[in-house]
């Protein structure tokens, strides 16, 4: 059995779900592993609120347990909080290190995020280009953004307009799936 590390925040962690074990989006693609017959096991390792700089600490938690492939989801509270696109860049390119140190052979995958179009200035620009410059940097995988067609979809988020619905993260899973399928197929 390889093991496949979901790290990132709430949006990894299934905020706001009502079962967490069966909607998130880790759970639903050990769905989709199981269907395919593939022997990977998905660890959730979401955070409500994690930023990359606590994923970059937090990350040495868990290093210990065999890595086969790291799924990376981390900045979009960044941004929430005001921690310019250079930090992400800088704590997700660290986090990255990290893993690379410890688990050489581990195969990685990106998920990005995206700001509304409607931000002033060169900030959506910067933020979007980030994960793009990782994910080439690290030859990962990348998913450019994981809420394309949810973000901004009432009916496919909570009340709080940032968190997907149960029906939203189904979604998210199609869409990242044929990526995590390439790499571990």
């Amino acid at each position: 059995m390889h093991n496949i590390l979901f790290f990132g925040d709430s949006l990894t962690a299934g905020y706001g779900l009502a079962n967490v074990s069966v909607e998130s989006l880790p759970a639903l693609l050990q769905e989709k592993i199981n269907t395919a017959g593939l022997e990977y096991k998905v660890i959730n390792a979401g955070v409500s609120g994690e930023t990359s700089a606590g994923g970059l600490t937090r990350i040495d938690l868990l290093l210990s347990q065999q890595i086969d492939v790291f799924v990376l989801e981390l900045g979009a509270n960044d941004i929430l909080r005001g921690i310019s696109p250079q930090h992400t860049a800088a704590n997700l390119q660290g986090i990255v290190d990290k893993v690379k140190k410890r688990y050489p052979e581990a195969k990685m995958l990106l998920l990005g995020m995206e700001l509304p179009a409607w931000i002033p200035g060169t900030l959506v620009a910067d933020f979007r280009r980030i994960f793009r410059q990782v994910a080439q940097h690290n030859d990962m995988a990348l998913v450019p953004f994981m809420l394309d067609g949810v973000a901004g979809v009432r009916h496919l988020n909570l009340h709080d307009g940032i968190h997907p619905t149960a029906a939203g993260y189904r979604i998210v899973a199609d869409k990242v799936w044929p990526v995590l399928q390439r790499l571990i197929s």
